[in-house]
């Protein structure tokens, strides 16, 4: 059973279509210690006021501000007060303090002495001087957040000071990674010829929760009709389905005409370099991906489409890939029409870091593993293009980012 490439598509098509297919997971409502990386699922506005109190901004004393007035040439002495500041009073306060009743300013520790039974000080202070009024912070009833915000550890510490204990936030993308092939072998079995240890799916499953899912990460299935049927079926309940392998036109590429079987394929072939047999379909309303075999070809692939795809199923949008400027040392080769992904090293030149030159080490070889783990990233030549030629100021792409 084969499966012609019908119609390539384009990165930014199939991206688009993806979009489509893909949608944001349902609610739910979890503590908000546990909210970090995850996102609201609803706008969020402050429950009371940070500070919900007027308090002290320095170490000092609370005084009426017109008491200090003559201070300046000569120290101005008051009396030490307790919990309510009358005229001519000072009451010791530290960072944080609540402000005492009739108090509306802070001399700092620094501009006092204490002299006998007065408290001296040496500046005058303006009313509200040192002192941080109520929702200095956040004002009571302020909007925080918009739905689609993936929380941040700080944001869980505003949240928990607005007075929210609880955060309503999209769940956990649910992702099921079906690595396929007959020549696959598990790991800590020692390979035969003709046998590889599987581990595209052990790469994919760790990328998928390092961008925001959960991954369950299946066993090895062997290329035939009926077990990849059942694969996909008993995972649909997953947001997405990952297969690896098996995408291609071959007489053991058996992937596209399964989840066409079920449902429907919408990408087959890409214009990518490498990664060109990928695809993906729909199988009862569950997003099916068909990443390439290629170690390499899945790592691209599954950059491009896999990622969005849980950031869109998590009611958020993927963070851009960090990247690098850099001068080309030699020539980049690009097929017309193909989106190229050239592996490169990068080297700090001249001393100071003031420049870079990206050195290509691979723009083949989807089966070469360590041309991308040993890379410091790839340069992306668009469709557009025949190449980049030497000394070509350029983009480098840090896929392997931690987020």
């Amino acid at each position: 059973m084969t499966h012609e490439f019908d119609d390539v598509a384009r990165l930014a098509e199939a991206r688009e279509r993806l979009r489509e297919v893909v949608t944001p997971d349902e609610a739910e409502t979890v503590p908000v210690g546990e909210a970090a990386g995850r996102t609201l699922a609803a706008p969020v506005r402050a429950r009371r006021a940070v500070p919900h109190y007027e308090r002290a901004a320095m170490d000092g004393y609370a005084v009426r501000a017109a008491d200090t007035q003559r201070a300046g040439r000569s120290p101005v002495a008051l009396d030490p007060a307790g919990d309510e500041v009358g005229p001519g009073d000072a009451a010791q306060v530290h960072t944080g303090s609540p402000l005492p009743d009739g108090a509306d300013a802070v001399v700092m520790v620094e501009r006092t002495r204490e002299v006998g039974d007065t408290v001296e000080v040496s500046s005058s202070v303006t009313p509200g001087e040192n002192v941080a009024p109520v929702g200095e912070d956040v004002g009571a009833d302020q909007h925080l957040y918009d739905a689609g915000h993936r929380l941040t550890a700080a944001d869980l510490g505003l949240l928990r000071s607005a007075g929210h204990e609880e955060v309503e936030v999209y769940e956990r993308p649910r992702v099921s990674v079906v690595p396929t092939g007959e020549e696959l072998v598990p790991a800590g079995e020692e390979p035969e010829p003709g046998e590889i240890v599987e581990t595209n799916g052990l790469v994919v499953s760790r990328l998928v929760e390092r961008w925001g899912g959960e991954a369950t990460y299946r066993g090895v299935v062997t290329d035939d009709v009926d077990a990849l049927g059942a694969a996909i079926d008993r995972d649909t309940d997953h947001d997405v389905v990952v297969t690896t392998g098996g995408t291609s036109v071959g007489e053991r590429d058996l992937l596209p005409a399964v989840v066409g079987e079920r449902g429907s394929v919408e990408v087959h072939g890409l214009a990518v370099k490498p990664g060109h047999p990928a695809g993906f379909g729909v199988v009862d309303d569950t997003l099916v991906l068909m990443l390439p075999g290629y170690p390499v070809s899945c790592l691209v692939v599954a950059t491009q489409l896999l990622r969005p795809a849980v950031a869109r199923a998590g009611g958020f949008e993927a963070d851009p890939i960090p990247e690098t400027a850099g001068v080309l040392e030699r020539k980049i080769a690009s097929e017309p029409g193909v989106r190229t992904f050239a592996r490169v090293s990068v080297e700090e030149v001249g001393g100071g870091g003031e420049r870079s030159m990206v050195t290509p080490t691979r723009t083949s070889g989807a089966g070469v593993l360590s041309s991308v783990t040993l890379s410091d990233g790839w340069v992306v030549v668009p469709e557009d293009s025949e190449g980049y030629e030497a000394g070509r100021e350029v983009a480098v792409e840090r896929w392997d980012w931690e987020p």
